[in-house]
């Protein structure tokens, strides 16, 4: 039985949270390569930690690293980008320094037998980087078809990253974190009960006057990124609830790629089939199986077919085409989901929603990945050859292919 009312909670991390610093240096790396080479294949892991960031992984990649060598120059490319994306979250810390810290790169080759499963060769089609299951949601909550918990905590974190950098919160370091709770009526938000947001802060600003600046600053932003309908004299709030936040980022806490899948996908509100994006090429369905999942679901609801949908993807490594399709539209539906699965499948633009054809239609193959890395991998606004997922051009196919 569907409940009525509830309470339902989303969190996300800033650009300068520890995994999302390593994440960022994932995509960067990511960037680089296929901006080297459309073709490249990369899994890179990124340790961060006090003064030091660690790569690891397996690559191939014309231009960078060929015949089981670094192309002359790429390993200092490679650790110029790592320095850089630092510099731009903005991490010039005794603890963290974008020049001063410690790099190490242990990148190396692709494995051979993994390879052999993914090329295309002979008649075999260029078949899955892994085996998996990759999910798809979109909902009407909000104008981006987000659950409108994980919408609000990333909107918050995005109006603070935008004024440490102008200058207009001086006062802001870059990690960050924020948690909303709302209480929904019959599926609809209707209230925020509960928000909490914990920003790494210049010293002296956890006291006083400097701390009540900083407490005015951060509810002047909630109020302007949240609906007032939502807002009210009932409303609790927790700033910075443990006193102190001074120390942060990579010298609080160690940071790892792929740690904060539910930020990067729907805060909770779907399933996650368990495979984190960053750091991989699309030829990884783990990455654009997720991608296309969404791209589906979000069209779905966007056609008016259902006010919410859920789609699952699965696939084994070695082999082209999905094994399977599911759709769930959790009673919202105007058609039936067995319906829904077939139009899918009808669309021939798709490419069969092998991993080629996905990458083709979404136009994976190119450096637009470093944008991903933090405030979501969805719900963004598509630009250019940017968040193509996030696009609603297959509306009139589903349409079409439900007449």
């Amino acid at each position: 039985m569907t409940r009525s009312s509830y309470l339902f909670t989303s969190e996300s991390v800033s650009e300068g949270h520890p995994d999302k610093v390593s994440d960022q240096i994932s995509d960067a790396i990511v960037d680089l390569f296929l901006s080297k080479d459309p073709e490249a294949r990369i899994g890179c892991e990124t340790l961060t930690t006090t003064q030091l960031v660690v790569l690891a992984g397996e690559i191939r990649c014309k231009g960078v690293y060929e015949n089981g060598d670094w192309v002359p120059g790429a390993r200092d490319e490679i650790e110029k980008v790592v320095r850089g994306t630092v510099k731009e979250i903005g991490y010039e810390q005794d603890g963290f320094h974008w020049e001063t810290l410690r790099f190490e790169n242990n990148l190396h080759a692709q494995s051979a037998h993994i390879a052999q499963g993914v090329d295309a060769a002979g008649n075999k089609d260029e078949g899955a980087g892994d085996q998996g299951i990759m999910f798809g949601f979109a909902c009407d909550e909000t104008p981006d078809l987000m659950p409108a918990t994980l919408y609000y905590s990333h909107k918050i974190l995005e109006r603070m990253a935008a004024d440490r950098h102008s200058g207009a919160a001086p006062f802001l370091e870059p990690d960050t974190k924020s948690q909303v709770t709302l209480r929904f009526d019959n599926g609809v938000p209707v209230a925020a009960t509960a928000i909490v947001v914990s920003t790494q802060h210049a010293p002296g600003y956890d006291t006083g006057a400097k701390e009540a600046e900083l407490h005015a600053y951060v509810k002047k932003v909630i109020a302007d990124v949240i609906p007032a309908a939502l807002l009210s004299a009932e409303t609790v709030y927790h700033i910075n609830p443990t006193g102190s936040f001074e120390i942060g980022g990579p010298d609080g806490d160690a940071g790892l790629t792929g740690r904060k899948i539910i930020v990067d996908t729907y805060g909770g509100a779907a399933p996650h089939g368990g495979g984190a994006f960053s750091g991989k090429d699309p030829t990884k369905v783990d990455r654009s199986a997720a991608y296309i999942s969404r791209y589906l679901a979000k069209n779905i609801v966007a056609a008016g077919l259902a006010k919410r949908c859920t789609i699952q993807l699965a696939y084994a490594i070695g082999v082209s085409k999905p094994l399977s399709l599911y759709v769930d539209t959790h009673g919202t539906g105007t058609v039936g989901d067995d319906k829904i699965e077939a139009a899918i499948a009808s669309i021939e633009k798709l490419g069969d929603l092998t991993p080629r054809g996905i990458r083709t239609h979404l136009g994976l193959n190119k450096p637009i990945y470093k944008k991903t890395a933090a405030y979501g991998h969805f719900g963004r606004t598509p630009e250019g050859d940017f968040f193509s997922w996030e696009r609603t051009d297959l509306v009139d196919d589903l349409k079409a292919a439900l007449k």
